[in-house]
């Protein structure tokens, strides 16, 4: 961890082929090639083009929570995805927007955030398992991460204002300040859905961090996929 942390206030965080390109965010970078992990191009942040599975009622999982456990819900193949709500909340700014499925966004105090959905995540993905999934993606990341040092946080789960809220669990890895900067990294493994998402927040102080993520959690739902 403590590995994580001095390269989380060194070098820019990508992950590598797995989040291709993926941006700067408070100069943190784990860089680990795996081929066998393929990124296309992801579709915009946006609601996905309706698309049928039979058997499968996509409105009755987006009307529910989805901890954990509950990832085999979805449908096989499609992506969730992740709304950029945070471009129009006062104080915050696009630095980033949409570049090969990854946004950043930046506040007036200092803090950063970097969004981040991927495709194609076959080679990372336990079957039916999101939670050991998500732990193989940080071990991915970093092999110094241990997965009992990882957290299970909330994000909001659909971004539709009109509805009651729902929740959706992902995991959270919550290194101790270091260099001036407080640092969390949340993501979900969907293995059913093939897809992961990943949310980096960085700010000048452990104050600020929790300012961002209650931003976070409010303006950066991830969308379900509809029917």
């Amino acid at each position: 961890m403590e590995t994580f942390v001095r390269r989380a206030v060194a070098r820019p965080l990508r992950f590598a082929a797995l989040i291709a390109g993926a941006g700067v965010l408070a100069s943190c970078s784990v860089n680990v090639p795996d081929p066998e992990v393929t990124t296309p191009t992801p579709p915009p942040s946006v609601l996905a083009t309706p698309t049928i599975t039979p058997g499968h009622d996509a409105d009755a999982v987006a009307a529910k929570d989805l901890p954990l456990k509950a990832g085999k819900t979805l449908a096989a193949g499609v992506p969730v995805e992740i709304s950029d709500g945070l471009r129009e909340v006062p104080g915050w700014r696009v630095i980033q927007d949409k570049v090969q499925g990854q946004s950043r966004f930046a506040r007036k105090d200092g803090c950063e955030v970097t969004t981040r959905l991927s495709l194609n995540q076959g080679a990372l993905a336990v079957a039916g398992d999101d939670k050991a999934s998500t732990e193989k993606l940080f071990a991915y990341l970093d092999p110094s991460i241990a997965a009992d040092s990882l957290k299970a946080e909330t994000l909001r789960w659909g971004g539709d204002d009109d509805k009651p809220r729902r929740a959706v669990e992902v995991l959270a890895f919550n290194p101790r300040p270091a260099g001036g900067k407080a640092f969390s990294v949340m993501a979900r493994l969907f293995a059913t859905a093939g897809s992961s998402a990943y949310f980096a927040v960085v700010c000048p102080s452990p104050s600020a961090l929790a300012g961002a993520k209650a931003d976070v959690a409010k303006y950066l739902p991830l969308i379900p996929p509809g029917n």
